[in-house]
């Protein structure tokens, strides 16, 4: 039995990854990546389970993807840019002077 996963997020766009960490439950960080999807981003994410073979971050790979540090950070900039966004459009919508 597994007692957590890796919470990795991808970039589709670049073909790049970062493991962001350790989780027993990855929901929270299912329910954002799902987030920047409906925002429009090329992003999914992976929660494999810890095993012996990855038990450390650095051992923990992707197969087509290359690694890269502080891609969760640039993601959740552009999902900020892109929400802020929406939300001004959201403001023009109500305007009714």
């Amino acid at each position: 039995m597994y007692t957590g996963c890796w919470l990795i997020i991808k970039d589709d766009a670049k073909r790049t990854y970062e493991v962001c960490g350790q989780s027993p439950d990855g929901n929270l960080f299912y329910n954002n990546t799902i987030a920047m999807q409906r925002a429009g981003m090329n992003v999914s994410c992976i929660t494999p389970p810890i095993t012996n073979k990855n038990s450390s971050k650095e051992l923990v790979k992707v197969p087509g993807y290359t690694k890269e540090d502080g891609l969760r950070e640039r993601l959740q900039n552009q999902y900020r840019e892109i929400y802020m966004k929406s939300v001004d459009n959201m403001d023009d919508d109500w305007d009714v002077s």
